[in-house]
């Protein structure tokens, strides 16, 4: 008999174990793997992006998957708090670019041991290689689960902890959504975020462009109307089946809703290679060139100005003479050129595959959650945190931010019932 059983030993579970155990009740951590934190051992490309010290408003923006949910758990524990948590606990952390924060040694493993040893000091209960097979309710109150060998722990409060259904190789399989349908709640569609994208563009078939990065341009998901619904300005890269890279990455979500929006598969991205340079000014720039040079061809001016695959694909692309000078360059070639280079467009088809993901889209409906303590509206002693959630952002820092702070919210409430 335990008070608080926690389901997934993942990042909101080890904090869901912490803070429900910190006022000496019972506890109990299971978890399917043979080690807990497998998610945040490889957080950060395995240095841990631990938090992000970006405003509220900030953090809630680069979290377009119901981000603003967030702000009732912050008004009990947020991004500071996690920092203190860890730094009082002997790891330091340091700030980079756009408020990613990690620990001074870059070692994800300092910031697992942070919680290791809280567990262990709090007597809180591990269990390892365990699955839970069902939660065990009557009426529409907890009272425990039951294991795959027909074990069953009683308690009065279980806290679902086991992330979505990215990177299952870290044991998130879904399990979570199963359980929390099977106790009344409703399951928002699933789909893939923080994934590459995929496209059937026949110079993406034929590699044309394979391997190609861009640094700091403007990647967009168009509407049926051809403007912008987002758009990112990072660096990309071509593929062999599409696009990757931080923008490519950032802009993977909204080609799902999209795809819903527009009630087909084939969605536009555009592409502004100098999105700092306005039309008018790059056209200048171009025509400045060819006058410079007017006994060069068009295609060494143009590998002059970008790489040499991607001035090649140009003038193919726009069915230019490559060797024409500027003597006898159409003046609507020239057009085309700047048209290119400032809003490229082309078709996608969709994304990689959920298991790909960095991260799950969708997830149990927020409507059904309180969200000053994580527990369900439906199921007394229900808690649920992390990314079984309907809750997703981008990747730096911003998720692993909502997991340990929906986490504490659920451990700290379970504790007090």
């Amino acid at each position: 008999m335990f008070d608080i059983i926690v389901v997934g030993g993942g990042v909101s579970g080890l904090m869901a174990g912490y803070a429900a155990s910190e006022n000496g009740k019972k506890v109990l951590l299971i978890e399917k793997n043979k080690k807990l934190g497998q998610k945040l051992l490889i957080s950060g490309g395995g240095r841990c992006n631990v938090t992000n010290r970006l405003p509220y408003e900030e953090i809630i923006s680069h979290i377009p998957g119901n981000g603003k949910f967030l702000y009732g758990p912050f008004s009990i524990f947020d991004n500071e708090n996690i920092i203190d948590f860890v730094e009082t606990r002997g790891v330091d952390l340091k700030e980079e670019d756009h408020g990613r924060m990690f620990p001074v040694t870059d070692k994800a493993m300092d910031v697992l041991n942070v919680f290791l040893k809280e567990l262990d000091k709090n007597n809180v209960t591990i269990r390892y290689s365990t699955i839970v097979v069902k939660i065990l309710t009557e009426g529409n109150a907890i009272t425990g689960v039951r294991l795959n060998d027909g074990e069953i722990i009683k308690a009065s409060n279980v806290i679902i902890t086991t992330g979505g259904k990215s990177v299952p190789n870290t044991g998130s399989t879904g399990d979570g959504h199963r359980f929390a349908t099977e106790a009344g709640h409703n399951i928002t569609e699933l789909f893939p975020t923080e994934v590459p994208i995929t496209s059937s563009e026949n110079f993406i078939k034929e590699g044309r462009l394979k391997g190609l990065s861009l640094d700091n341009v403007a990647l967009s998901v168009l509407r049926k109307n051809g403007r912008p619904r987002i758009t990112h300005q990072m660096d990309m890269i071509f593929t062999h089946f599409g696009v990757s890279g931080p923008a490519a990455l950032r802009c993977s979500q909204f080609i799902f809703k999209e795809q819903k929006s527009q009630k087909r598969k084939d969605i536009a991205m555009m592409i502004d290679f100098h999105p700092e340079v306005k039309k008018g000014a790059l056209q200048e720039n171009l025509d400045a060139l060819l006058k410079e040079s007017p006994d060069k061809s068009i295609r060494n001016i143009l590998k002059g100005m970008m790489q040499d695959r991607l001035a090649e694909f140009l003038i193919e692309y726009n069915d230019i003479d490559g060797d024409a000078t500027s003597h006898h360059l159409k003046s609507e070639d020239k057009q085309k050129i700047v048209e290119f280079l400032k809003g490229f467009t082309f078709k996608v088809d969709g994304t990689q595959s959920i298991e790909k993901a960095f991260v799950t889209g969708g997830g149990v409906n927020l409507k059904e959650i309180t969200p000053q303590t994580m527990e369900s509206r439906m199921v007394d002693g229900l808690y649920f945190a992390g990314e079984v959630l309907d809750i997703h952002g981008y990747t730096g820092g911003y998720n692993i931010t909502s997991a340990l702070v929906t986490g504490y919210v659920a451990g700290h409430s379970a504790g007090k019932s």
